[in-house]
């Protein structure tokens, strides 16, 4: 019988290349995750209490708004330099986390907690957001009076902690009147993955019947 032949012992060097192809395999197919399908996030300020937690770490959906436009009661992850300026308490120093409230064509409204306001309820397109699901215990819609009008390409967003929120309130007197493009949203939160005592899906708003305004499609 022929002698089987022996395999040869693959090189030092090759048993590096491979090594190096793996780990740029998995730095592409980690890039494409975050690029396309989902990213991770963390949440540095109390501004969405008590749906979001300090500490918390996020998982920010960057698909599905490729299928369907964004939705009130959303929360969402944005790029705020150009709405709200380098001030964001995010990943980079200028990306945010929100609640949508106006959506493109909407009319969006508080009278605020003062002596001529109504309890700090807002409203939109005149019919009042059922917001007890997500808003910090004990706090009102809206403490200061605004009336807005949301431009087409445009959202209304708010935290749910309103109290501790810089949210599109604290940006009516710069330019763009603190709407936030839709083209700078990055992604819809789907899950808090970390501390494991808070692991699972963010609760729905509740806001999905809600008044829409006037301007259909507002992709």
């Amino acid at each position: 019988m022929a002698e089987r032949r022996r395999r040869r012992p693959r090189s030092r060097f090759g048993v590096i290349g491979e090594l190096v192809l793996l780990v740029l395999v998995v730095v592409l197919a980690t890039t494409m995750v975050r690029t396309f399908l989902v990213a991770p996030f963390s949440i540095p300020s109390g501004s969405m209490e008590q749906t979001l937690h300090v500490g918390d770490r996020i998982l920010v959906d960057r698909l599905s708004y490729r299928f369907h436009d964004v939705r009130r009661g959303d929360i969402v992850v944005f790029d705020g330099t150009e709405a709200f300026g380098r001030l964001g308490t995010g990943k980079g120093e200028t990306d945010y986390v929100k609640r949508v409230i106006g959506l493109p064509g909407d009319h969006v409204q508080s009278l605020g907690t003062g002596p001529n306001g109504d309890g700090g309820v807002v409203r939109v397109n005149g019919k009042p957001l059922g917001e007890s699901a997500y808003l910090y215990p004990g706090e009102a819609g809206s403490d200061g009076a605004f009336s807005v009008d949301v431009p087409a390409g445009h959202l209304w967003l708010m935290g749910d902690h309103r109290a501790d929120s810089l949210d599109s309130r604290a940006h009516t007197g710069q330019p763009g009147g603190g709407m936030v493009p839709i083209d700078k949203v990055l992604g819809r939160v789907m899950v808090v993955v970390w501390p494991l005592d808070r692991l699972g899906r963010v609760p729905d708003s509740g806001l999905s019947d809600a008044p829409t305004g006037s301007a259909a499609g507002h992709r």
